[in-house]
């Protein structure tokens, strides 16, 4: 895929991301003609057999207008008592709203277990493309009224992403109270250049995201680039824009400014889809150069070329894998638990079994349990895969 931009019409299925501060007024609540024209934008996607899924903000938001609670942060049981007020008014302004275009909403509750833990991932795709299939649009957003802080996605710029790869989303909208990425967050410097284009997150992509720019914000620009590594990895173009507008859906197709992110010209597989995508490895691998080499090569990781393992995990668990930069390279799941790969680091293969008392096996991560995460993901060839890395 070229970094050639595509309008929106030209796409198969899209995940469009809403934010809490588009879709709710702190002092008189939801806003409703914004919504109603949003859901318009829908329905004229619809109505070209573009398949529509939306994630959106505002539940804990709106459970804060109905409830009245006051401005600033709230503890943690405040804020799933607001959510389980708030859902339900979200949902109903959703269904109202679509209804008149003879649309109807399904709502789809995540936490970030759903989409971490495989089994639960694939049922939650499945009940998601059964409502796909059926015509109807799935309101999705995050479960606030569960999750803890320690299990949850924290903002739903990456919760859609997953959303988008796990549903093979080929466009990702991600609408907010900014218009796109600039070269440094805008309201602090006034010289920062605006993005149109961006075909690859590179590092330096990376260093220019900011902050949230507003109080019913918990994301920033820092998770909308995270989201992007997350959907171009997997073949998912994506687009930041402003919100702000009416009809911001046919505002874009219509020319507004944005920002569209290329997606990767090789997308991997469903279940590599889930790796890369993964919020929360149980560990890293700290890797030397020559291991880097390889895994560029789209070979397997071996023991001998891992330096130092950080964290407990299990074998079958998603780790990290890290350069000798300190940036994450790639991800993949263990072959080993944590302590019998401590034991093995930096050792050949052949060694393994006078080691652990048991053959092992070659590879510390397998290249079909690997996917490139990081900047070696451009230089990641499939003409490789018919090899291991025999780094010694």
């Amino acid at each position: 895929m070229t970094a050639d931009r595509k309008p929106i019409t030209s796409h198969r299925r899209v995940v469009i991301k809403i934010g809490s501060a588009l879709l709710v007024d702190r002092k008189t609540g939801l806003k409703s003609q914004w919504l109603d024209a949003v859901c318009a934008d829908i329905a004229a996607l619809k109505a070209r057999g573009i398949d529509v899924l939306v994630v959106s903000s505002g539940a804990i938001a709106m459970g804060r207008t109905v409830l009245d609670l006051p401005s600033g942060a709230l503890k943690l049981e405040e804020s799933q008592a607001a959510a389980a007020v708030g859902q339900i008014a979200l949902a109903r302004a959703w269904s109202e709203s679509l209804s008149r275009d003879g649309i109807v909403a399904g709502q789809i509750l995540l936490t970030l277990g759903d989409t971490e833990e495989r089994r639960r991932y694939l049922n939650a795709r499945a009940t998601i493309n059964q409502l796909l299939k059926i015509g109807a649009v799935p309101i999705i957003n995050e479960n606030d009224t569960v999750a803890t802080t320690e299990i949850r996605y924290g903002d739903n710029d990456r919760l859609a992403a997953r959303v988008a790869t796990m549903t093979s989303a080929d466009l990702l909208i991600l609408l907010s109270d900014i218009d796109g990425l600039y070269t440094a967050p805008p309201h602090l410097d006034p010289d920062a250049q605006f993005l149109e284009v961006i075909p690859a997150i590179t590092p330096e992509i990376e260093a220019m995201a900011g902050g949230a720019a507003s109080e019913l914000s918990r994301g920033g620009m820092r998770t909308k680039i995270d989201a992007g590594k997350i959907a171009t990895g997997a073949g998912c173009a994506m687009i930041i824009a402003s919100g702000k507008t009416e009809h911001p859906l046919r505002a874009i197709e219509q020319g507004a400014r944005s920002s569209w992110f290329a997606a990767s010209g090789s997308p991997v597989t469903a279940r590599k889809t889930w790796i890369a995508g993964q919020l929360l490895p149980a560990g890293e691998l700290h890797i030397d150069d020559g291991a880097k080499r390889a895994l560029g090569s789209g070979k397997s990781l071996l023991p001998a070329g891992v330096r130092q393992i950080e964290g407990s995990f299990h074998r079958g668990d998603t780790v990290a894998i890290i350069g000798t930069d300190g940036r994450e390279i790639a991800r993949g799941l263990a072959g080993y638990d944590a302590d019998e790969a401590r034991q093995i680091i930096g050792r050949k293969s052949a060694e393994i079994e006078a080691i652990l008392g048991y053959p092992g096996r070659s590879a510390m991560v397998h290249r079909d349990d690997l996917v490139v995460t990081g900047t070696l993901q451009e230089h990641a060839a499939t003409d490789g895969m018919n090899k291991d890395a025999a780094h010694a």
